[in-house]
């Protein structure tokens, strides 16, 4: 098995097995020259790097994929083997969430000053803040990143509580490329079909707003991951 070297602290190290080995070089290493270090952190023992890297090379592939990469880098320092996970996410603040979830500190794992755009208000602040610790409370059922002027990510979840009242939430980050900001704002819906025929209307131009969603309530426990719909049914950007 070949030693990585590279910036993710992988120097002398190898993969744990050789479908280890090919799973890094598909995910991260083929394109690695490719991403943009936004966060990362690092565990004073070397055990475990999180990472949170913006793929470039994403653009010039499926239109409207998502270009945030969240890795976390698992080593055994005595052995000099690793592991890895990864998952790719529309937002910082999923990613981030992905992250934490795997035992980041919040706190580590904020984008580095001057990487991105800047939040324009204390709303899209308070959003932000609020998915990075709640965000595993939703399942991730489809996004929309349209990479081009004007910018702009949508993002579908649905609730692991079957409970919630609104269990549909659609994010929609808005950038202001002239201003270095962006907004990013959230609605709530009760069904599957409410939620999409917003983000059909949204992506035919027509000026319809989100409506009002309160924030998630925490609970002890969880529901099970609820299956994707149909990909048919899956909400659908502009024609690129």
């Amino acid at each position: 098995m070949p030693t990585y070297e590279s910036d993710l602290r992988l120097d002398g190290y190898e993969a744990i097995n050789q479908n280890v080995s090919d799973q890094f070089w598909q995910h991260i290493e083929i394109e690695q020259d490719m991403f943009t270090l936004l966060a990362e952190h690092h565990t004073k023992d070397g055990e475990h790097s999180f990472y949170v890297m913006h793929n470039r090379a994403v653009t010039w592939g499926i239109p409207s994929e998502p270009q945030l990469v969240a890795l976390h880098l698992k080593r055994d320092t005595a052995a000099h083997t690793f592991r890895f996970t990864h998952q790719m996410l529309p937002l910082p603040s999923m990613a981030q969430s992905w992250l934490i979830a795997r035992g980041c500190p919040e706190e580590e794992i904020l984008l580095t000053d001057g990487m991105g755009t800047d939040p324009a208000n204390h709303a899209t602040r308070a959003l932000e803040k609020r998915l990075r610790s709640d965000g595993d409370h939703f399942a991730l059922l489809t996004s929309y990143t349209h990479d081009t002027d004007p910018i702009e990510t949508t993002v579908l979840l649905r609730a692991l509580d079957e409970k919630a009242p609104l269990p549909f939430r659609v994010l929609l980050e808005e950038v202001d490329t002239d201003a270095g900001t962006h907004t990013l704002r959230e609605g709530g819906f009760e069904t599957f079909e409410a939620a999409t025929q917003w983000w059909e209307g949204h992506w035919r131009g027509e000026e319809i707003p989100l409506p009002t969603a309160s924030p998630a309530t925490r609970h002890t426990t969880t529901a099970g991951i609820p299956a994707l719909p149909a990909r048919s049914a899956e909400p659908r950007g502009p024609s690129r």
